[in-house]
């Protein structure tokens, strides 16, 4: 094989009890097509340790022989499911001599993958020394964005030389690759990190090496609340919560010097928090350690419900010039109509669990049918995954109307039925076996939804499909993000020292930029990017270079690098984090929405 992998197999392993697939792979279309091959017609489990063979088969043609157009290839599925012992394997084709990356089979196999996940949300931190015992040599830095006119004393975007406007932003986490700070965007992080620990609460441990590892808290909680400390620094006495904090750029974090600017209060960013101040509030309150905190989330979560009913329109556009927001920010926080309804819809959901109070239930129940879950008639998609938990939330507390229990259980099981979904499984429409019906920016984020979809049908028994049923068809997104993927790629960064043959090397990251000695590439520099971070994956409609290329810049080359240009769709990716004018960041940026998606994915894996 001169250009890509021969044999793909999730690089970190399998569990036990699970389908066990490894795809065989014959390109026809794309930049490695001149790899064509037919696969041999035995392969071969082999143990790591002792080289004997423990299994042998013969690989199935998928979709009998067809070349599959999202990918550009021919696929061979050979199952070895019955290998169920602990150890170290690899298969082997031994008529080609060509061998797949090593894995493990065990219980614990995705333990220290989730570990490595969610410790990337500490890499993250805003204006959090990371010392060698927690972030390690490589990525030791000091407290970033504490210094004169920054965090601790930020100014309003529109008033900066107005010392009256100065007030504390300081915390919470850098959005993606750039490092400004999001507040509805926070939110939904903060949400997930809790969703994601009641999802599977055994598995959440104390130990995950961050500065409040053992102190008695599982450690996700921990991470969740070092975004609510920082939204409770963005609520003013009104209950209203800022936009938007801006922060100035530099690798390593800690050398940014340049001032921090913050946006107004906005309708979106204020339902938002809502939402997580109360689901805080509930999961924070069962932890003795938490229990003078718990009711101050309450408040701050109720006094922003009400300021934004007594306002509901109020907007903020940052980074745009008709309000003179340029450079505040990189993406655009603000929402339309229906976004603040679902901000409200959903903030209802979670401040009646945490009060009991009939305001809050009577809000969902009189709106509920207008998600779009219901009003499209059974709606189900990777794209609405925050309103859809929330109404299987609902679904499941006490006080909810059974009629409404029902609309909603019933319309995702049955949108679950359809064809984008069972439908896609049950007719085997991807070949790497983690269908997805476009692949756009943050491919890998929906990746990781839709394996939560599925798993989403067990947390709350909904459906006829059995745990096994569930669990094989959420395990084809886990394995594809880990290695099964027409790169044999890991779409994690960094994750070599825990086991991975060919993970990612570079993203598009402030602190990790292009041409770091240090930072660059997990390959060619000193450390590369920390580990554990969710690139975002190949884009197919929206990755290209600057229209200007290449007359604007040496830099752009003659042609347009490809991959990822011009090819397949699971193949429109490239491990690269060129940034102007090659433009990698629709493809290669992180996100932290990308990171908690994948995180309450995995997290479920058992």
């Amino acid at each position: 094989m001169l250009l890509g992998p021969a044999i793909v197999v999730d690089q970190f392993g399998y569990l036990p009890g699970h389908q066990k697939i490894a795809v065989i792979r014959d390109p026809q279309t794309g930049f490695d097509s001149s790899d064509a091959q037919m696969p041999s017609t035995s392969y071969e489990v082999v143990n790591a340790v002792t080289n004997a063979v423990v299994y042998s088969g013969s690989p199935m043609a998928w979709n009998n022989g067809a070349e599959d157009s999202s990918t550009g290839d021919k696929v061979w599925h050979f199952e070895f499911s019955s290998v169920t012992a602990n150890g170290e394997y690899f298969i082997r084709d031994q008529q080609r001599r060509e061998v797949s990356p090593r894995f493990r089979i065990g219980a614990d196999v995705y333990a220290p993958v989730l570990k490595a996940a969610v410790r990337a949300f500490f890499y993250q931190r805003a204006g959090q020394e990371k010392t060698v015992a927690n972030a390690g040599a490589g990525w030791a830095d000091a407290a970033s964005h504490l210094g004169p006119g920054q965090d601790r004393n930020a100014r309003l975007y529109s008033a900066k030389n107005d010392v009256s406007t100065e007030r504390d932003v300081s915390g919470g986490w850098y959005d993606a690759g750039d490092f400004n700070k999001y507040t509805s965007w926070t939110a939904g992080y903060a949400v997930d990190l809790l969703q994601s620990y009641l999802g599977n609460q055994p598995v959440w441990t104390d130990d995950y090496n961050i500065p409040e590892s053992g102190n008695g808290v599982p450690d996700i909680i921990d991470e969740a609340k070092w975004g609510l400390d920082w939204l409770g620094r963005m609520q003013q006495p009104d209950g209203s919560v800022l936009s938007i904090v801006g922060l100035s750029h530099a690798s390593p974090p800690s050398a940014a010097t340049g001032p921090s600017y913050y946006g107004p209060a906005s309708t979106s960013a204020t339902l938002n928090a809502a939402s997580a101040y109360a689901l805080g509030a509930k999961v924070l309150g069962g932890f003795a350690a938490h229990s003078a905190y718990a009711p101050t989330l309450r408040a701050r979560a109720e006094n922003a419900w009400n300021w934004a009913v007594a306002n509901p329109n109020v907007t903020f556009r940052n980074n745009d010039s008709a309000n003179g927001s340029e450079g505040l920010g990189a993406g655009q926080q603000e929402t339309d109509d229906r976004g603040r309804f679902t901000a409200r819809l959903i903030a209802a959901v979670y401040l009646y669990d945490l009060t009991g109070k009939a305001v809050y239930r009577d809000f969902v129940e009189n709106n509920y049918a207008q998600a779009n879950l219901i009003r499209w008639n059974n709606y189900v998609s990777p794209y609405e995954g925050g309103m859809q938990l929330a109404l299987l939330y609902y679904a499941g507390l006490p006080g909810a109307m059974p009629a409404t229990v029902t609309a909603i259980r019933n319309a995702y099981g049955n949108g679950m039925e359809s064809e984008w979904f069972w439908g896609k499984v049950t007719g085997k429409a991807d070949p790497y076996m983690a269908f997805i019906p476009d692949y756009i920016w943050g491919s890998n984020s929906v990746k990781s939804v839709e394996g939560s979809l599925y798993l989403d049908l067990r947390r709350f028994g909904i459906g006829s499909r059995s745990e096994a049923e569930v669990m094989r068809a959420a395990a084809g997104y886990v394995h594809y993000l880990h290695g099964v993927n027409p790169f044999g790629k890991v779409y994690l960064t960094n994750m070599y020292s825990l086991g991975a043959t060919n993970s990612t090397n570079q993203i598009f990251h402030a602190w990790f930029t292009d041409g770091s000695a240090k930072w660059d590439d997990a390959k060619a520099s000193t450390y590369g990017p920390a580990p554990g971070i969710l690139v975002g994956g190949p884009n197919a409609t929206q990755y290209d270079w600057d229209s200007r290329c290449p007359g604007i810049s040496p830099l752009c080359g003659s042609q347009r690098p490809s991959p990822p240009y011009g090819q397949p769709p699971q193949k429109s990716y490239k491990d690269f984090n060129d940034g102007w004018p090659l433009n990698s960041w629709p493809i290669s940026e992180n996100s932290n929405g990308y990171q908690v998606n994948y995180i309450r994915m995995l997290s479920r894996m058992r």
